[in-house]
């Protein structure tokens, strides 16, 4: 029925509809992680867990998350995209509602620590951005930030959602929500609309219903200096470095936001429902630097970009600890809102320019171990140090220092050496494809 329906003569290309289901995926799937922070003062009460127990089980998921990755990503170029996605949808799903009956620090640290995280691991941006990229060539990244953005629509409306939820009956029922809204919104879209790849429905990628013959010659021959079909042979090579430390780096910055940031508000006295307000008035200005990354970075350098938006998060956490009160935390949210999801898609998108898209989910999932080992660290070392110091200042400044050589990292790639897109098919090669 799909290949009938959806053909080049289909005024809307396929590509868009797994576009839209990839930001649902995220919007759901990404959005119930992020809310995490709102669970940790209602489940630590009731338990009577400190916040470096709870935090362990955060940062475990976080780290099991990217170990998972490249093996993920292994099978998605192996068995493709789809049988990945639907599989660990089906067991987030499960994982997550069966977190309502937590009793024990090692249930929650077993359920969403590790099965829950592994199953993230199939369905994160790292996977459904190795996916976009078959369908998309010259609009890659615009694709990949309007999935990643559906991250941002989960902070923005499900974790404001989750909080009116957790106080209108109980932390057991919004866990219990969130886990069918899986199983009951994003599982069924993944079956209708996840495919692996635009030539099993007679298509082009981008939608073009005939490729020119300049794109013909491009996709003949190996277009970059460094593309691949071994992610082992891509870390012989600088970019990939200088993207995963930038990564780690990302991780670092994202996740201690994702875990402590809540809890860091009503610190300062803020009320539950207002964090959640700032938090998602933080993920609305994510969800706009997702989307205009994607749209500028398919016009200009991505490097560039990219870097730019390492150095806007530590503006960010500079303003996080030096501006007191509840202005740090309006101040923090209207500054590194713009950049938390930013670097997502013009990562993917560059690791597919410069290594391809043979061994694009092994890379991209190798690559997205560092950005979890990162959360991982920082997660973890930010419960450590609240309970000796009482106060979140010491880990925020840290993850902001360690912004600046992020920035320099990502500016120092040479993309127009290494990129597709600054490939020009030499005459040698036209005259050999004649």
């Amino acid at each position: 029925m799909i290949n009938r329906l959806f053909t080049n003569k289909n005024p809307i290309y396929y590509g868009w509809y797994i576009v839209a289901t990839a930001m649902i995926i995220g919007f759901i799937g990404a959005g119930s992680r992020q809310g995490f922070g709102i669970f940790v003062v209602p489940m630590s009460e009731e338990f009577g867990w400190n916040r470096g127990t709870i935090s362990f089980a955060a940062s475990l998921g976080f780290l099991l998350n990217g170990v998972v990755q490249p093996f993920m990503g292994s099978f998605f170029d192996k068995l493709g995209g789809r049988k990945v996605i639907l599989t660990c949808l089906l067991v987030l799903g499960l994982t997550t509602v069966s977190l309502a009956f937590t009793f024990h620090i090692l249930f929650l640290i077993f359920m969403f620590g590790v099965i829950s995280s592994c199953a993230l691991s199939g369905v994160s941006i790292t996977t459904t951005g190795a996916l976009l990229s078959k369908w998309f060539r010259k609009r890659r990244a615009t694709a990949v930030s309007i999935s990643a953005a559906g991250m941002s629509l989960g902070g923005l409306i499900l974790v404001p959602f989750s909080m009116y939820l957790l106080q209108a009956t109980n932390w057991r029922i919004t866990w219990a929500v969130l886990g069918f809204m899986i199983l009951g919104i994003s599982l069924p879209m993944a079956i209708a609309f996840i495919r692996d790849d635009p030539e099993k429905l007679g298509l082009n990628p981008d939608g073009e219903k005939e490729l020119s013959e300049g794109e013909s010659k491009r996709k003949a021959v190996n277009c970059g200096p460094l593309e691949t079909d071994s992610w082992l042979v891509s870390f012989r090579s600088a970019p990939i470095w200088q993207m995963s430390g930038s990564y780690f780096v990302c991780g670092a910055t994202t996740g201690i936001i994702s875990v402590h940031f809540v809890p860091h508000a009503l610190e300062l006295g803020i009320s539950p429902g207002r964090s959640a307000i700032i938090f998602g008035f933080m993920m609305s200005l994510n969800l706009v630097g997702a989307i205009t990354a994607g749209l500028v970075s398919d016009r200009f350098s991505r490097k560039n970009l990219l870097g730019l938006t390492y150095f806007l998060r530590g503006c960010g956490y500079a303003l996080l600890v030096l501006v007191p009160g509840e202005l740090s935390l309006w101040a923090f949210a209207a500054v590194a809102g713009l950049s938390w999801i930013a670097t997502a898609p013009l990562t993917t998108a560059l690791t597919a320019d410069v290594y391809g898209l043979k061994a694009l989910g092994t890379i991209s999932g190798i690559s997205f171990f560092f950005h979890a080992f990162g959360s991982f660290v920082s997660i973890l070392l930010a419960g450590i140090l609240y309970d000796i110091t009482g106060s979140y200042n010491v880990p925020f400044a840290i993850a902001g220092a360690l912004l600046l050589p992020a920035a320099l990292s990502a500016w120092t790639i040479r993309e127009r050496k290494y990129s597709n897109r600054y490939v020009t098919v030499e005459p040698s090669l036209q005259t050999a494809g004649d």
